[in-house]
């Protein structure tokens, strides 16, 4: 590759922002979503998930169940440009029945933005998410929303964020005004205030804001690029997703100092952003976007190098040569072809089942990136088949949503029928409308006498000998690796005790089996 190509390669990287959004549920983060795609020009109308009729047509929020519910349970991946950055984002589920699809998701990002309610505050699930993202050292931005409502004071909010995350906040801007008499925002960075109407200089708003930035400024650290990079402090913004106030404050903040392209771990050695030679690394399947042609897509993280229409790499996990026929940019469910791409972005690939989660694509290294586990499930249900016709395509259906990440399946080595394993409820009722909806099966879910899963390592002979004492008690799961059911804690504790020579292991990481 010539100077002149690899100068381009690095300069069109250092133009990539991918990052993802997190928040509790009803935090306002999908509204956050909708008004960014408009500040960036990518849509015409931003949707509002409390809005009614066509208003509430959340661009994306793209699958029946959310647009019914109101929550996002699918991360959509959007591209668009602005500021001549190019910005992949990630809409990840809120709900925290959809945990392992959002650590997945962040295993994709360079940057998070954290959304908190005004009148909240810090609330669980933004607690864990936060730490998924500080178990990476994701840099975090933080936008306050919901000022035009009741909110707490500001210095509560960022004391909370200090004493709660340990992560330290540094004010961008400041809110002028409050709950109904909030018109805007001021910018600590450019000393200009941004407001929706006129306002004087003597607008008791603007005397209070002042005061408060005062006090600001002497009390809290001032914006520190390395310490941000690192993960330990974060800008802080405030606004209102639904007035669209502070939107572009927040886009222009990553456009000026949001991470470029990060590098990656394999299990061999750190892959730049700028290497020449292309890695992808596949975070997502999503089954049935387009329901009338029962399309798979994959979705990959280009991690190094120019990604090109028409290229081979080769699909680390099967040894074969891959070609990228139809590389495509989403936006959410819209999609266009990917002539080219670079280190950072997000491309899907269509495929037939080829890729799964966790695969790295690489134009000559066998390269395995890390950082994709898979994590035991909390709730064990076995399939009702309705229909006994339909027995063909419902195993069909349940590798496809399994591959997918929906659920985890199970098949027990007794015969039985399937056993899908779940974080949370919601999945449950996620994987039964899709299965109608999609599939045209319908399924009941029954209980089992299983709590926990786990997944074995050892010795093969070993491994094999535990299978044949308990057979009733195991199954295979999507990949054929040997997974232990148990009925209690105890009786996994005391499984665990009389088989020091196995491992039994919660996480499964990739390529686990193969140890």
């Amino acid at each position: 590759m010539s100077e002149a190509q690899s100068a381009e390669i690095t300069r069109e990287i250092a133009r990539r922002r991918t990052f993802a959004i997190i928040s509790h549920p009803d935090a306002g983060k999908t509204t956050l979503t909708e008004r960014i795609l408009r500040a960036g020009g990518a849509i015409q109308m931003a949707g509002n998930v409390r809005a009614k009729g066509e208003r509430r047509r959340t661009k994306s929020d793209w699958m029946g169940i959310e647009r019914d519910r109101g929550i996002s349970v699918v991360t959509s991946v959007m591209t668009f440009e602005y500021g001549d950055c190019v910005f992949n984002l990630l809409d990840t589920p809120g709900h925290e029945d959809f945990s392992e699809d959002t650590y997945r998701t962040l295993t994709a990002v360079d940057c998070a933005v954290m959304v908190i309610d005004a009148a909240k505050g810090i609330e669980d699930r933004t607690r864990k998410l936060f730490e998924i993202c500080r178990l990476r050292d994701i840099p975090i931005v933080t936008f306050i929303n919901k000022m035009d409502r009741e909110a707490q004071d500001c210095f509560s909010l960022l004391d909370e964020i200090g004493n709660t995350l340990a992560l330290d906040t540094s004010p961008a801007t400041w809110p002028i005004g409050r709950a109904a008499k909030f018109i805007g925002t001021y910018d600590l960075r450019t000393q200009e205030v941004h407001t929706k109407e006129p306002v004087g200089e003597d607008d008791p708003r603007i005397i209070q804001m002042r005061e408060e930035v005062e006090l600001a400024e002497a009390a809290l650290p001032e914006f520190d690029r390395e310490s941000f990079d690192a993960g330990h402090l974060s800008p802080v913004f405030f606004g209102s997703a639904m007035k669209e106030i502070g939107v572009t404050d927040l886009l222009d903040a990553l456009v000026a100092y949001g991470p470029a392209p990060r590098a990656q771990q394999t299990e061999t050695r750190e892959v730049k952003a700028n290497e020449d030679q292309v890695t992808a690394l596949v975070f997502k399947i999503q089954a049935n976007m387009d329901p009338n042609h029962r399309d798979r897509m994959a979705f990959a993280r280009v991690c190094s190098g120019r990604l090109t229409r028409g290229m081979r790499l080769k699909h680390v996990r099967t040894g074969k040569q891959f070609a990228l026929h139809t590389p495509q940019f989403f936006f959410a469910r819209d999609r266009q072809l990917a002539e080219e791409a670079f280190g950072g972005d997000v491309v899907g690939i269509p495929n037939h089942g080829t890729l799964r989660i966790g695969d790295t694509l690489s134009e000559s290294e066998d390269l395995r990136f890390t950082g994709v586990p898979h994590f035991a499930p909390e709730i064990l249900r076995r399939v009702r088949l309705d229909d006994a016709m339909k027995a063909k395509k419902l195993r069909q259906a349940l590798v496809e949503l399994a591959e997918e990440g929906v659920v985890q399946l199970f098949r027990p080595q007794d015969g039985l029928s399937p056993i899908v394993g779940v974080v949370g409820t919601l999945q449950l009722d996620v994987l039964q409308s899709r299965l109608q909806g999609e599939y045209g099966v319908s399924i009941g879910f029954e209980s089992t006498p299983y709590s926990l899963a786990r997944w074995i390592t050892g010795d093969r002979a070993k491994i094999e000998a535990f299978q044949d004492l308990n057979r009733s008690a195991m199954a295979d799961d999507l990949d054929g690796d040997p997974v232990f059911l148990a009925t209690s804690s105890f009786m996994m504790r005391r499984t665990i005790e009389m088989n020091p020579d196995l491992a039994f292991h919660d996480i499964k990481q990739i390529g686990m089996a193969s140890v």
